[in-house]
């Protein structure tokens, strides 16, 4: 039956072309192929219509005798079972129309081939068989399944962002899909004519102006600075309101006119008429003074921290785009004095400084903030928050700092021949710069009924207790070295500093010397025979100089920055008649870390001297040769620091060392330093 249907279908073709070539008058004026209009007339009807199952040839018969066209076809058009059941009568347009929805639901689609003739091709290959054109709207056209094609210019739209959101719209079995043209911001679309109806009803709704809709409207403000205003109403209009209002509404302040500039959807702009009226009224200054006087911390030192903080939280603001406002009345931000209070980093918050943030977590435009060293407080000029902000800050930063006492010992000690170091010669145990016992043995010495020999570090170094008694050890053993005939140390001195977290401690054992660091000729005067010279005198300091700044840790660790310079007096020179003392220099420094009570140990600055004696007779020539003796000597000795330093912790305990101490001193010198301190005298 498919064969003969086929056969029958060429056959009324032949006949068809036979009768046109015959035919002594023109053939039909040009017609839209698939136009409905010009299929039937109106007011033919059909039906009604009745076709279970039939094939797609017979509904392509159907097709030309409604249309009066020959169908073309290929072989391989695809095979269906097509059902069209019509109960009433309809017109031809109208059975046209149906009969071509159903062929492309099924796959296979009706393009024009002149005016005489239809080409039914599969579907997908619709867009390479020049189906109909389309110029103007689809809108007018009858909606059906036929493939027509329509070129669609955007003019407000990018064609490259709207076409893949429309592409679920389009026929996934029409083929390739659309071609874009990108410099012409266009699109070529084939497809049924039904979905470029629905395409271009969606071009025409969205390819609208982004302003389409907004009007521009201009408060004039009277009372407040607009940009004030401006801040106020953004901080208003946040979270669910912000999406209320929509992405295209905006508002700025125009300071020059003071004026606020309005571009949203009129009927948002009583909303903001309401807003500005009430908000632009007169209202008394909310700003206060107030004198916050400091307790601990330097009034400079506070100021500094403020003032960074603030200005910090402006610069953040500014570049997240949340204010825009000037902080007038900062003064300048000073040096850093080296003073242990912080500079803060711009991206500091009063959240991570511990600060509460009920009410405003901002500083205001006005706020000032000076420094009164006279009084050693803090000025600060703002509203109520600010005032709040800056108490809560101060109470956080005006704290007392902690405080560290170092005992220092220097010796110097005369190494022997086979002495390598100070530290040997002593026989001290030392790893990683602190002592952690004593391992030899000094003539004459027992400390406790122990012996100097027998103390062992085990796993007691890091013991507060064990410190102070290897301490109490180390004093004995100096001692015993530096007493006549029986050692070869000298405590040069022994003193004990305090001082803060990050504040730089200075000791100084020696002397000063005068240098001379320049001179002046004069011409003689009235009555002398030579001019004179004056010479321009400064003391140079010559001895031993320890340096440290230290770091105090909750863990009660101390770390030190510490620089140590010895000078000494060398040999004379003459400098333009004037005898100069070469100062000889040995300069270290390290960075330690130490726990409180730990013995530090700082050694290695050692020194060679020559000495040279003669008999009373020596410099005398031939008779010291025969009476007297000369003799040469070199030495060397090391110098050896030894530093402890403790924690404070600001309760009697601090003072138990020097109590201590006291009680070794004779019982009259004892009893007057009691009295001198207020204490009871021992009965």
């Amino acid at each position: 039956m498919k064969y003969l249907s086929r056969v029958t279908g060429f056959i009324t073709l032949g006949a068809f072309l036979l009768t046109s070539l015959l035919a002594q008058t023109p053939g039909p004026g040009p017609v839209p192929m698939l136009t409905p209009e010009a299929a039937a007339p109106a007011e033919e009807l059909i039906g009604p219509i009745n076709l279970p199952g039939d094939t797609v040839d017979a509904f392509l018969q159907r097709m030309e005798v409604w249309t009066g066209k020959a169908i073309l076809r290929p072989q391989n058009l695809p095979e269906a079972s097509i059902t069209l059941i019509l109960k009433d009568k309809v017109t031809k347009r109208e059975a046209i129309q149906a009969v071509e929805t159903l062929l492309n639901m099924n796959g296979i689609a009706l393009t024009p081939l002149g005016t005489r003739f239809l080409k039914a091709t599969p579907l997908n290959q619709a867009k390479s068989e020049a189906p109909e054109f389309i110029e103007g709207s689809t809108l007018a056209l009858t909606p059906s399944g036929r493939t027509v094609s329509k070129l669609f210019q955007l003019n407000f739209l990018r064609i490259g962002e709207f076409m893949p959101q429309i592409s679920g719209l389009m026929n996934p079995a029409a083929g390739s899909p659309p071609v874009i043209f990108e410099k012409a911001n266009s699109a070529l679309i084939t497809d049924s004519l039904s979905n470029l109806q629905r395409i271009e009803t969606l071009v025409t709704q969205l390819d609208q102006p982004m302003l389409s809709g907004l009007q521009p409207k201009f408060f004039q403000v009277h009372n407040v600075k607009a940009s004030d205003l401006v801040n106020k109403l953004r901080a208003l209009f946040t979270g669910p309101l912000q999406a209320q209002l929509g992405t295209a509404t905006t508002f700025n302040a125009d300071d020059r006119t003071n004026q606020i500039i309005l571009l949203s959807d009129p009927r948002q702009h009583s909303v903001f008429e309401d807003l500005i009226n009430k908000l632009d009224i007169k209202s008394e200054s909310n700003n206060r003074n107030e004198v916050i006087p400091l307790k601990h911390a330097a009034a400079k030192d506070v100021q500094s921290v403020l003032s960074s903080l603030v200005t910090g939280q402006t610069t953040a603001a500014k570049a997240s785009g949340q204010e825009n406002i000037n902080r007038p009345g900062l003064p300048p931000m000073p040096q850093n004095t080296g003073g242990p209070m912080p500079m803060p980093s711009p991206q500091m918050s009063l959240a991570s400084l511990g600060v509460s943030t009920e009410g405003s977590n901002q500083f205001s435009s006005g706020i000032t903030i000076i420094a009164d060293e006279r009084t050693n407080a803090i000025v600060v000029s703002g509203n109520l928050d600010d005032i709040r902000l800056i108490k809560t800050l101060v109470d956080k930063l005006d704290i007392i700092l902690a405080q560290v006492r170092i005992e220092v010992i220097i010796a110097e000690v005369t190494l022997s021949d086979g002495a390598t170091s100070g530290i040997d010669s002593l026989g001290l145990r030392v790893e990683g710069g602190k002592l952690t016992g004593i391992v030899g043995s000094t003539s004459g010495l027992s400390v406790g009924g122990t012996p100097a020999s027998s103390v062992s570090t085990g796993n007691t170094t890091s013991s507060p207790d064990y410190a102070t008694s290897l301490f109490g050890k180390l004093n004995a053993i100096l001692k015993v070295s530096t007493t006549p005939r029986k050692g070869n140390t000298t405590i040069l001195s022994r003193p004990t500093i305090t001082t803060t977290h990050n504040k730089e401690a200075k000791i100084f054992v020696g002397e000063t010397r005068p240098t001379i660091t320049g001179s002046t000729t004069s011409n003689a005067s009235v009555g002398a025979t030579t001019p004179y010279t004056t010479s321009n005198i400064t003391q140079q300091e010559v001895g031993i100089t320890v340096t440290v700044k230290p770091l105090i840790g909750n863990d009660g660790s101390v770390q030190m920055d510490l620089k140590q310079e010895i000078s000494d007096v060398g040999d004379p020179v003459t400098i333009d008649g004037n005898v100069q003392n070469i100062i000889l220099k040995r300069t270290t420094s390290q960075f330690i870390t130490a726990t409180s009570g730990e013995i530090l140990v700082l050694a290695g600055l050692q020194k060679k001297s020559n000495t040279k004696s003669t008999s009373r007779l020596g410099p005398i020539p031939i008779l010291g040769d025969l009476l007297g003796t000369r003799s040469r000597s070199e030495s060397r000795t090391e110098l050896i620091f030894f530093m402890r330093p403790f924690v404070l912790t600001n309760t009697p305990a601090d003072n138990e060392p020097a109590f201590k101490d006291l009680e070794k001193l004779p019982r009259k010198d004892r009893e007057e330093v009691k009295k001198a301190l207020g204490a009871q005298p021992a009965s």
